[in-house]
């Protein structure tokens, strides 16, 4: 039975004729900036972030009005154009937030003012909830999905060098390198897509936008991104705080608990945060079966924010201690990348991939925020021939080589020779580019956060009351334990 289940673990399926997987924001830029120009009737993105002077090829050098910067393509082409229908949807995001981002994407509005860019910030959640969203959908027929937003601190390559000087800013500065990771869908997946951005717009605007008539009658798939897979059902999962008369939408969360449970061999988890007791849970569980599967985190070693080291990293340390108690047969496995001298890779991907059969990218973190706080939305691919089984270990390998400076072939040898992927990692990383991410002794104010999850709330109803925070956290985890039992 699949395990994308619609009105379940899935909002809907649909088909695409082609899917891909872009590793890092070096191809999702340049493929944005192919399917942009191909772009003939509608743009349609939503975001958690923008900011108009990101460069889709930057040079080493940022002056004033690269011709690269998304602002001036987006507002070059809604010119020449006229026609073609543009459309930016981003959070509006809180005061600290906005500080930290030079007061982007608000200052995007006077950006995108008298042009024929149709720029809105949505602010249509519950206080303290965010929009984390990212789609960006090109005449209903591509689509992309994952967990990259376009903005001034997001572009690296997989190689994710030391010093790179393409990873400029507009203050002149570098940031640190990234990992990040979207998928690419065209057919009838890319409409689905196409409508679950449309109906975000009317939440924010009021504003019914109808489906296209008909196809555009070009292709804006990027000619030289070749697809993975072909003729495969993508399924499209949510997360929806429950708000204005919704209910809650916890597709994300289903779907990540019964992956856990259904895995037979290997969970591949790459995320940006590591705090869901009700996952910790659903992972010690397998890990003490004696057929259980591997589990392998890839995370990064410390958050770059204050407030996140402050919270989600306290909350991750209790995790890791659960699960290395609950890890009785060796199964699991918890690394931080690095550059090649030891600086910190930001791992802000989001990926789940399970066994050879299926592949998860999306927005969602593993946190409590994405499973009923937040809006998220994640593409899901479950795939059954050998072909399908084939391309999707090969992204898994990709993923875990280039982490340790090897290619997926390398890994796949490795896994083989080594029995499993956690033999070929330790077998691979000679040196040392995957480090340990080791719980750390906490503090009593360390212990507090972390006991009650504080600044990741799980729900509206808790987001106040921690103390209900922790009793909804823990009747979730008796609940999946009912679950599995049957």
């Amino acid at each position: 039975m699949t395990i994308l289940r619609p009105g379940e673990t899935c909002w809907r399926t649909a088909r695409a004729g082609r899917a891909a997987f872009l590793i890092d924001t070096e191809a999702y830029f340049t493929a944005v900036y192919e399917a942009l120009r191909k772009a003939k009737r509608s743009v349609l993105l939503v975001g958690w972030g923008f900011d108009p002077r990101a460069r889709l090829f930057p040079d080493g050098y940022d002056g004033p009005d690269d011709p690269d910067e998304v602002g001036r393509i987006l507002v070059e082409l809604a010119g020449a154009r006229p026609e073609l229908d543009i459309r930016l949807l981003i959070w509006k995001s809180a005061l600290p937030i906005a500080i930290s981002q030079e007061f982007f994407p608000h200052k995007a509005r006077k950006w995108f003012h008298g042009t024929g860019v149709k720029f809105v910030l949505d602010d249509q959640v519950p206080f303290g909830a965010c929009h984390h969203q990212k789609v960006l959908v090109v005449d209903d027929e591509l689509a992309f999905c994952g967990g990259g937003d376009i903005s001034i601190d997001r572009w690296d390559t997989p190689g994710h060098l030391d010093l790179d000087p393409r990873r400029i800013m507009p203050d002149q500065e570098h940031h640190a390198p990234r990992h990040e990771v979207m998928a690419m869908v065209d057919g009838e997946a890319a409409m689905a897509f196409g409508d679950l951005a449309r109906e975000r717009w009317r939440r924010a605007t009021g504003e019914v936008l109808p489906r296209p008539p008909g196809p555009a009658g070009t292709d804006p798939w990027p000619s030289h991104i070749p697809a993975h897979l072909r003729e495969v059902d993508i399924a499209i999962a949510r997360t929806e705080p429950p708000w204005q008369g919704r209910p809650v939408v916890e597709e994300i969360r289903r779907l990540t608990l019964e992956s856990i449970l259904a895995a037979k061999t290997t969970v591949y988890l790459e995320n940006q945060y590591f705090t869901a007791p009700a996952i910790a849970e659903a992972i010690a569980a397998r890990l003490g079966d004696v057929d259980g599967p591997e589990v392998v985190l890839i995370s990064t070693g410390q958050s770059p924010s204050w407030f996140d080291q402050l919270t989600m990293d306290r909350a991750r340390s209790n995790i890791l201690w659960r699960l290395q108690a609950a890890d009785i047969f060796g199964r699991f496995r918890a690394w931080y990348p690095t550059t090649r001298a030891g600086t910190k890779i930001i791992v802000h991907s989001k990926v789940t991939v399970v066994d050879d059969t299926l592949a998860r990218i999306g927005s969602a973190n593993l946190n409590n925020r994405s499973g009923g706080f937040d809006t998220e939305a994640e593409l899901g691919i479950e795939v059954s021939t050998e072909h399908d089984r084939m391309a999707v270990t090969a992204f898994r390998d990709r993923l875990v080589g280039h982490f340790l400076g090897h290619t997926g072939d390398a890994v796949a040898k490795a896994r083989v020779e080594r029995g499993g992927l956690i033999g070929a990692v330790e077998a691979l990383n000679r040196e040392g580019r995957l480090t340990p991410i080791l719980p750390t002794k906490q503090s009593a104010l360390g212990e507090l956060i972390a006991t009650y999850h504080l600044g990741d709330p799980a729900s509206v109803s808790d987001s106040w009351r921690a103390n209900r925070r922790r009793d909804r956290l823990y009747s979730t985890i008796r609940a999946e334990r009912r679950l599995r039992r049957g």
